[in-house]
């Protein structure tokens, strides 16, 4: 049993219409000490992530029923915290883009490794044990970041952090005022190495920058370093 197991039992939503693929999923989350559910269409998976209130989701792209981009904006819209594993056989990275800017946390493209997709669990469940641990609050210009309610504040304002907006936030907090590199915002907030192709950390500061930035195009907070990576300006 992994060590994430060990502190509780948690729960894996697995939303997909592939039986071997479930099978599959299923037997290696099991094993790793998850509790797993899975549903086969969109309209049951929102459904059970309703009702079973799972800590992490496995959502595929391609559903029976609906779309998983539309399945993963309902869901970001009820439950704004709980991560999102998209699971696409679409390579594509306007495929991935579109799918980050539904909701979803990560992507992991078919077909896929199973221990990876593992870890990259397990790491996501570190870092929440770590954020739960905290009532750590911290200001980036007007804004106040609750980093154990995933949310930001200005006044009456309000905007919800998905679980790795906030990830970045921190990490790049805790470097203010320097450079931080892709690779290591890749390595440290999503646990895995960087490639030429990876896009993911630049998405996610365009997704800040929409909620944290006045003016998107000039930025006074989260500053590109070109060729290297980004810098945050409290």
């Amino acid at each position: 049993m992994t060590a994430d197991a060990r502190d509780g039992q948690r729960k894996i939503l697995v939303i997909e219409d592939e039986p071997d693929l479930v099978r599959g999923l299923t037997d290696a989350l099991t094993f790793e000490g998850f509790e797993v559910q899975s549903r086969g269409t969109g309209a049951e998976g929102l459904e059970a992530a309703m009702e079973w209130d799972p800590d992490l989701v496995l959502l595929d792209l391609m559903l029976p029923d609906d779309n998983g981009y539309r399945v993963c904006e309902t869901m970001r819209s009820r439950n704004p915290v709980v991560p999102i594993i998209i699971l696409t056989a679409k390579a594509q990275e306007a495929d991935k883009v579109r799918g980050l800017e539904a909701g979803a946390d990560d992507y992991v493209t078919k077909p896929f490794s199973i221990a990876e997709l593992i870890a990259r669990i397990n790491a996501i469940f570190r870092r929440q044990a770590r954020l739960h641990a905290s009532d750590e609050s911290f200001p980036i210009g007007q804004w106040t970041i609750n980093a154990r309610k995933h949310v930001m504040t200005k006044g009456r304002a309000s905007k919800r952090l998905t679980f790795y907006e906030l990830e970045v936030l921190k990490l790049l907090r805790e470097h203010a005022d320097e450079a931080v590199a892709r690779d290591e915002l890749l390595e440290k907030v999503w646990g895995v190495q960087a490639s030429a192709t990876n896009r993911t950390v630049d998405n996610f500061i365009v997704k800040l920058r929409r909620k944290l930035e006045e003016d998107q195009k000039n930025p006074r907070h989260i500053l590109t370093v070109y060729g290297f990576g980004y810098k945050l300006v409290l």
